[in-house]
């Protein structure tokens, strides 16, 4: 062990060691920035689908509710009754809100019962506008994972880019410094292929902006 020490002392042959890892580290950096290069990563990303919010024409007591929280229904199942009239559903669902205060008044502005559609499950991803937001463009291929589902990877594409920042409570300061605005994107996958994935569940999102 000490001829070994005694040999990496010697400068004839500590040079070209120093000079491999020299190379190995930067042929690693730039791999890792080609790696990076081409791609957005979004941690902050939720599965869910659009809200269908079921809600009387006008105002009335709450009868009944025919269903509930976690419940599939199919379109036209009757799903409660206030005043004379019976709300219907319009498409297929899964119920993520049902109203069970019978005797309560209610009207068009408080939905009695809420429905996704899981075939219309996407990702949702929080990102700062200057975390590569004008990078990200509508068609391009979007992987995703499920910190539920470890280990797997799942792929779609993106769908939508809101159009304007996500509303937030700005706090009034004497600071010069603007804040970061935050924008939601979303991606598209075929949920069918996917039926372990569910509503509210945390993802994280990577964009391949090169592929659009």
């Amino acid at each position: 062990m000490k001829n070994l020490f005694a040999k990496l002392k010697n400068p004839k042959i500590l040079k070209p060691i120093l000079i491999v890892i020299i190379i190995l580290a930067t042929i690693s950096g730039y791999y890792f920035y080609q790696i990076k290069q081409g791609r957005v990563f979004i941690d902050d990303s939720l599965i869910e689908a659009p809200i269908i919010a079921v809600a009387p024409s006008a105002p009335g007591k709450l009868l009944s509710t025919n269903v509930y929280e976690g419940q599939n229904v199919k379109k036209g199942d009757p799903l409660a009754n206030v005043g004379s009239q019976t709300l219907y559903a319009d498409t297929n669902g899964l119920v993520i809100m049902s109203n069970n205060q019978i005797g309560s008044l209610v009207s068009a502005t408080s939905p009695v019962v809420q429905l996704i559609n899981p075939i219309d499950l996407r990702v949702a991803g929080t990102i700062d506008e200057n975390k590569g937001l004008s990078d990200i463009k509508v068609g391009q291929v979007a992987s995703f994972t499920v910190d539920a589902l470890p280990g797997k990877t799942f792929w779609g594409y993106i769908d939508e880019i809101s159009p304007s920042a996500k509303t937030t409570q700005v706090a009034f300061s004497i600071s010069s410094e603007r804040p970061t605005q935050q924008f939601v994107v979303y991606a598209r996958f075929n949920a069918s292929d996917y039926p372990q994935i569910k509503n509210g569940m945390s993802a994280k999102m990577t964009i391949y902006t090169k592929t659009n």
